[in-house]
């Protein structure tokens, strides 16, 4: 399969999103809303919940599936209310020492005028910034669409997951050919030199596992994200090791 077909699978219509691994692999979910300072952001969904026997805090992108609930979720697009939602929820996470779910499958924060004037660029660093020291555990999923800092505000983790079709690229292939060639129809070439999809990604270290698709059911893929994730957050680790050990992690990506 070739680089950009790993995208438009991305992308498909039918793919599982968060609200399906968030029902299939949580029980008792409670979805906590608002950012405190504007407004609640549907593009991004959080609350608490139980993974098995573990308390957790789940944090994902929601595109929607139905036209009118694309609508609703902007497409996947937050705005930065929909970060400070997420950071307030990985906080209280902290203070309650519950490990963080992360499930990325966004093409980009929103940059409209609105964002841009609600501090869009801020709300991203602000995440970053506090992921890195979060004391409590974290991984990220990317289950779709990884694009841009919009992805990377909720995928500064312990560890980076990616589904086998999903890809995680700081440019969506259409527009890196329409800023290097001037020729968005060269996207598929693009998408190559990129170097977006999750094998790629796994061989530069810049995750550590894929999730495989070439099973017979969604079904069998939330089970397996389900018992990995348990295996992980059973690991027992102190809070300084988390965070030096996080700090690593991203110390040695682009290493040579």
């Amino acid at each position: 399969m070739t680089a950009y077909e790993r995208v438009t699978q991305a992308r498909a219509k039918g793919r599982a999103s968060t609200a399906d691994f968030i029902e299939n692999i949580i029980s008792g979910f409670i979805e906590m809303h608002g950012d405190r300072r504007f407004a609640d952001d549907s593009s991004i969904i959080s609350g608490i919940g139980r993974l098995g026997d573990i308390p957790v805090t789940v944090i994902g992108v929601e595109k929607g599936k139905s036209v009118k609930e694309r609508g609703l979720r902007n497409s996947g697009s937050a705005h930065p209310e929909g970060y400070r939602k997420a950071l307030r929820q990985m906080k209280l996470a902290e203070k309650f020492r519950r490990p963080v779910i992360c499930f990325v499958d966004t093409p980009g924060a929103f940059c409209g005028i609105g964002a841009e004037e609600r501090g869009q660029g801020q709300a991203i660093a602000e995440n970053l910034m506090e992921m890195m020291t979060l004391k409590t555990p974290i991984v990220s999923i990317i289950i779709g669409e990884g694009g841009s800092g919009g992805a990377l505000a909720l995928a500064v983790a312990d560890e980076v997951w990616m589904l086998e079709n999903s890809v995680y690229s700081v440019i969506s292939p259409e527009g890196c050919a329409a800023i290097l060639w001037k020729d968005g129809k060269r996207a598929t070439e693009a998408a190559e030199c990129l170097k977006l999809t999750a094998q790629d990604l796994l061989k530069f270290g810049v995750i550590e596992k894929i999730i495989p698709e070439n099973i017979k059911t969604d079904k069998k893929i939330f089970e397996t994200v389900k018992q990995e994730l348990i295996k992980t957050f059973e690991k027992n680790s102190t809070v300084q090791n988390l965070t030096e050990n996080r700090y690593k992690r991203y110390r040695k990506i682009g290493e040579f």
